[in-house]
């Protein structure tokens, strides 16, 4: 007779071999040996290492677990930030890896791909990651980082909840052991966000968790450039398709036009008509645009370090609890940013001549993070907006083709990176890191069929109104700059595209080039970002200049 019960007996026996160890309020200095008796080799381990907080101590006690008595364990990251995250790999410890992003260690993996130390079994996005844990890639471990517990094991996330929710959740309701490092140990909890009972040992570890605050960008170090990129994509883009719902990457291209909302949009007439709801971290660069009563609401997939005074005292712009702290929620912020943000924004590594975008070079696999979620269009999608139908109108436009409407993806880049490598690329890397790391397609960010516009400092390429491929081409090669791509276009096809408006340079929208200072910044360095908030924000040590 057939036996159901095989991973919660097996769960039985793992809790009953921690508790000989240690009780379930768990000593810190016999966390490895727990761990030790908690994992087994084989197994599917989910470490919480988020963009931003990490189970830092719980990482370092993985990696001093004897690869002789546990080994071949299937590691499963949101984010490779810590080099404890890669240094199981070089001890033997894992030996494969599902993944969404790795900014910090992207170099560093892949060495490890190209040394052959180290099996992909796919890189993520961060709602694609989370979807599996619910299907086939569910945790048989989880350790995760929370804020506190109280003396029963109920958890409190504060601010920085991010995927501890959909981690938690896949594993305790599959007869899972969760773990969880706490920066201590308290009577009453503010609020209860994971329950004790979704939780099997609770370790005060020594040192709070680390967390990154991954969206600061100094606004000292905003380029004029990057201002008159910002004033392109507020007049050409968000102004043209009345765009009220928003997501962000992360970077100086967009610090910048969040910086220029309250002076430049302001000036065009724009508040009240763009960028009122935000699918985004609180970025201090903000802070000015909500002073300025641009915006009405932002949901966040994580927090912000030294921002938990000015989040506390703004309640109605951010989901803030009882207790005075805000609640991120990752995968729920990537389905609004999937479904109800009628416009992304952001960079990437290399674009090629059909569009598609890619963070997965030879040198450097930063994987992909949110960016597929929110940079595609969501085919699901029913519910209109006037940013959405006007996409989807210039879409069809002259085809036998039922209307629906159509996110707008925008890349925004400098034809030239650092180093002064090119953006644009007739082949992307990804072509060669598919074959080295054995992947089956080309690891693209973006595919080229959801982009819609692409902005330089030499223009917008609206691609949505591009007809054939060859246009499609030429009007990606117009905006290319001084690279060999840009190099290769057809001078009078480019000029075409620009008299038709598919290729809008600066001139075109009416800005004059010398307007493009830094003076139009709402704020120029950290302390102006202090001063817009009324004191209440408080930047990380290391953007303190003062």
């Amino acid at each position: 007779m057939k036996q159901w019960n095989l991973l919660s007996e097996n769960r039985r026996k793992r809790i009953e071999r921690g508790l000989a160890i240690t009780g379930r309020i768990a000593d810190p200095s016999k966390i490895v040996a727990l761990l030790e008796t908690l994992i087994e080799s084989g197994d599917r381990v989910c470490l919480e290492g988020n963009n931003q907080k990490q189970a830092d101590f719980l990482a370092g006690a993985l990696c001093r677990l004897n690869p002789a008595h546990v080994h071949d364990l299937h590691m499963l990251f949101s984010v490779l930030a810590l080099p404890e995250h890669l240094d199981l790999f070089d001890k033997g410890i894992a030996n494969k890896l599902d993944f969404s992003f790795s900014g910090p260690q992207a170099v560093r993996l892949a060495r490890l791909v190209a040394e052959g130390k180290l099996n992909i079994g796919a890189i993520h996005t961060y709602l694609e990651l989370f979807g599996r844990y619910f299907i086939d890639l569910t945790p048989r471990v989880a350790l995760v980082a929370a804020q506190a517990a109280d003396r029963q094991g109920n958890l409190y996330t504060g601010p920085n909840t991010e995927d501890t929710p959909a981690i938690v959740e896949a594993t305790a309701f599959k007869s899972g052991i969760v773990v969880a490092q706490v920066n201590e140990i308290v009577d009453v909890l503010p609020r209860i966000d994971i329950p004790a009972d979704w939780v099997d040992f609770v370790v005060p570890a020594p040192t709070p968790h680390y967390i990154e605050p991954l969206f600061t960008r100094d606004p000292a170090l905003i380029s004029e450039v990057q201002v008159l990129m910002a004033m392109m994509a507020i007049k050409g883009i968000y102004a043209e398709y009345g765009v009220e719902r928003i997501n962000h990457g992360i970077g100086f291209d967009t610090a910048a036009i969040e910086l220029i909302l309250p002076t430049y949009a302001e000036s065009l007439g724009l508040k009240g008509k763009i960028g009122r709801h935000w699918a985004l971290n609180p970025h201090p660069a903000l802070i000015p645009a909500i002073e300025a009563g641009f915006v009405e609401s932002v949901h966040s997939f994580g927090s912000e370090l030294g921002m938990e005074r000015y989040i506390a005292a703004r309640p109605d712009v951010f989901f803030v609890g009882q207790d005075g702290s805000m609640r991120s929620n990752r995968a729920l912020c990537q389905v609004a940013g999937h479904y109800a943000c009628d416009m992304f924004i952001g960079s990437t590594l290399q674009i090629d001549l059909q569009g598609n975008s890619s963070t997965a070079t030879l040198d450097r696999i930063s994987g992909f993070g949110g960016a597929p979620n929110m940079g595609s269009d969501a085919r699901g999608r029913r519910h209109p907006s006037a940013a959405w139908l006007k996409a989807g109108e210039q879409a069809r436009q002259g085809k036998n083709q039922i209307p629906r409407g159509q996110k707008l993806v925008v890349q925004i880049v400098e034809t030239f990176r650092e180093h002064m490598q090119p953006a644009f690329v007739e082949r992307l890397d990804a072509w060669q890191l598919a074959e080295q790391a054995k992947l089956a397609i080309p690891p693209v960010m973006i595919y080229g069929d959801d982009v819609t516009h692409i902005l330089t400092e030499e223009g917008i390429a609206n691609l949505l109104l591009c007809r054939t491929e060859e246009e499609r081409e030429q009007a990606i090669r117009g905006v290319a700059g001084y690279t060999p791509v840009g190099m290769a276009r057809d001078k009078k096809m480019v000029e075409n595209l620009r008299d038709r408006g598919i290729i809008l340079r600066a001139e075109d929208l009416g800005i004059d080039k010398r307007m493009a200072t830094r003076d139009l910044l709402a704020a120029k360095n950290m302390k102006d970002l202090v001063r817009a908030s009324g004191g209440l924000y408080a930047p990380p040590k290391r953007f303190r200049n003062w």
